[in-house]
């Protein structure tokens, strides 16, 4: 039985796991890199399932199961704090603006969405009766009785104070910098302060958690504003939550009222803005025109957890002692309860819950859309005839042997089935793969990881993008986990690049050797892009690095082979494979490339920029053939003078 868990991220559904986890028995750690900043923190506390009209129907019945845990779920916390969680059992309005917004809300009094939810249609007379000072606009509406509010930032308050009594330890202003795994296993978390060990982890970072792993997990900013309602008003006027169009209102007994929220997809973007803010004042102002004359007591934003289908990621990962629970988006707070619930039994009972199907992150994960890649393109039937090619060995990065000796890339390719195509034709085993265009979904890159078959190439996944060495160390990590998730348990590869200079794109020395350093400690094979500097080669050789990536010229001009004399110099002195990359325009450059001695050569730009990429791919894969053939069967020497192919002496005469 695990006993001792560490919990990565401290909003309300991380704390409560812990929570839980600790009344079960275990030894309990939460990271928390900033308490504040937790979507939790930001909410509006709204337990509306009904309201919100969710459709999935896994999702719907987690919901419900999880609004009809608070009463006992929050009194529990209320009875082991002495604090108060501020649930409200208040029932939600939700005002139309037209008699046909009552088609968009399928409930009604003789066909409720369940037994145990019901819902009843408000006519403009009876709407305004129940709610006095609803907007002239409003013509009806639906009343849900069984939704509810928390107030979100008092619980969690109340689980932090809940976890230090049982004596959770916790751990704020920790930055988890990486997952630490072996042989399917996480060892231990890299974090600012060294690295942290358990027998288990939950990742419950919210929307932070594809920084640690490449889960479609992205942040949906919402800004929020507080009014309070006036000293001279006697009582609460609002003693419900007013749910309408883009807009909600949440009264709290302690007479402020919560507005909210824009759901912004702007990644991490800071701050208020005047047109969030705006927006939603005039939302809740036409809503319940009073709210004008209220004074506002503060705005705040904060990042939501977003999937592409909108439901959280619940349950198992690629690794038996990680479990994840994150990707709440919208009902984080709603969900708290029973993801406490589920993801506790399934550590500490392995008891799996029949909905935790409906939320495994390998839902995202499609199967390849083509048939079975070849591995290497069949080249003329002369390769396999000419004893000569048994002259070569494989190539060897970090202990990994490949045959072909040309990596392409995925990048600038007109469409998906262009690129497919193109790497079939190149024949190569190796394949370079932008981390961070596939984890923001830039043009060209989406569905890129079902793309090929992972089965027969390597990723090489790279750090392009990084500017400094923190930047790429992080997304080497993530790298990593991406090439398990593809199911290459054992690929600790990485392509480092920290370019700064957004004009050249030429490789920053101090930071590359930096992150190489680092990156190497950490147990990846790290494959610098570097300039062609023999110097720092042969430092980045002896600081542990797999190969060496010396430019030919500068990345995407396809000025050809610029800095001939500096890579030779390089060949001459490395003790690891040297690959030549970037500048490489036509195949006589590639064939002259190996031909110097180089191991094996990166193209991307050259092939699929080209007007037909597919036959340029083979066209690189004809010429890095030859280059290396030339270069083993060494050329004849350079004489001053002609010499006759069928000299006149020593002939028959």
């Amino acid at each position: 039985m695990t006993r001792d868990i560490v919990i990565i991220g401290g909003g309300a559904i991380g704390l409560a796991i812990a929570v839980e986890l600790k009344r079960r028995g275990a030894k309990v750690t939460v990271l928390c890199r900033d308490l504040q900043a937790a979507a939790s923190s930001a909410a509006a506390g709204m337990l509306a399932p009904d309201a919100e009209q969710i459709t999935d129907g896994a999702m719907k019945s987690l919901c419900w199961r999880s609004r009809s845990l608070y009463p006992e779920w929050t009194r529990k916390l209320e009875d082991l704090t002495g604090l108060n969680t501020g649930y409200w059992p208040c029932g939600i309005l939700a005002p139309v603006y037209e008699a046909s917004s009552r088609s968009n809300f399928p409930s009604s009094p003789s066909s409720p969405s369940s037994p145990s939810s019901p819902s009843y249609w408000l006519d403009k007379a009876a709407i305004h009766q129940y709610q006095p000072g609803l907007g002239a606009e409003v013509v009806g509406g639906w009343w849900y009785p069984e939704d509810a509010q928390v107030n979100n930032q008092a619980l969690v308050r109340v689980l932090w104070a809940a976890a230090e009594t049982l004596g959770v330890e916790l751990k704020d202003g920790i930055t988890v910098e990486g997952l630490i795994q072996q042989q399917g296993q996480v060892l231990g978390v890299q974090t600012n302060i060294g690295i942290i060990r358990a027998e288990h982890y939950v990742l419950a970072t919210g929307a932070w958690a594809n920084e640690l792993l490449p889960i479609p997990v992205s942040p949906r900013k919402g800004q929020m504003l507080r009014v309070r309602v006036p000293d001279y008003v006697p009582e609460l006027p609002l003693k419900r939550v007013l749910f309408g169009e883009n807009t909600y209102i949440v009264p709290r007994r302690d007479r402020s009222i919560i507005i909210g929220a824009t759901s912004e997809d702007v990644g991490f973007t800071p701050h208020n803005t005047p047109t969030g803010i705006q927006t939603l004042l005039q939302g809740a102002i036409r809503l319940y025109p009073q709210l004008q004359d209220y004074p506002i007591q503060d705005f705040w934003w904060g990042f939501r957890p977003a999937t592409p289908d909108e439901l959280p990621i619940l349950g198992t990962s690629h690794c038996p002692n990680l479990t994840l629970a994150t990707g709440h988006y919208r009902n984080g707070i709603l969900l708290t309860p029973v993801t406490v619930t589920i993801i506790a039994d399934l550590i500490w009972e392995q008891k799996s819950d029949p909905l935790l199907s409906h939320f495994h992150y390998s839902r995202f994960q499609k199967p390849p859309s083509t048939p079975p890649m070849l591995t290497h393109y069949p080249v003329p039937s002369t390769h396999s005839h000419y004893p000569a090619t048994n002259l070569d060995s494989p190539l060897i990065i970090a202990g990994k042997s490949f045959q072909s000796r040309l990596m392409t890339g995925t990048g600038k390719y007109r469409s998906i089935e262009e690129m497919q195509q193109s790497v079939v034709a190149s024949g190569c085993q190796i394949v370079t793969v932008a981390v961070r265009r596939v984890q923001t979904k830039a043009p060209g890159h989406e569905g890129l990881a079902e793309a090929l078959d992972w089965s027969k190439i390597w990723m090489l996944p790279n750090t392009a993008g990084c500017q400094t060495a923190e930047e790429a160390i992080r997304v080497a990590r993530l790298g990593r986990e991406m090439a398990k998730l593809l199911g290459q348990e054992d690929n600790n590869f990485v392509k480092l690049e920290v370019i700064p200079d957004p004009k050249y794109l030429l490789p920053d020395p101090i930071g590359t050797l930096q992150a190489a350093e680092q990156l190497v400690k950490e147990g990846f094979a790290v494959l610098p892009y570097i300039n062609a500097d023999p110097m720092l080669a042969k430092r980045l050789e002896d600081v542990g690095c797999a190969t060496v990536m010396p430019l030919a010229s500068p990345i995407g001009s396809g000025q050809g082979l610029k800095t001939t004399a500096n890579i030779q110099i390089i060949i001459e002195n490395a003790n690891i494979p040297v690959v030549v990359d970037a500048g490489i325009g036509a195949p006589s450059e590639a064939s002259q490339a190996m031909e110097l001695g180089a191991d094996a050569l990166l193209i991307n730009s050259a092939i699929a920029l080209a007007q037909n990429p597919v036959a340029m791919a083979q066209a690189m894969n004809l010429a890095t053939v030859a280059g290396r053939l030339a270069y083993l069967a060494g050329r004849m020497p350079i004489r001053t003078h002609a010499s006759a192919s069928s000299p006149l002496t020593g002939t028959i005469g």
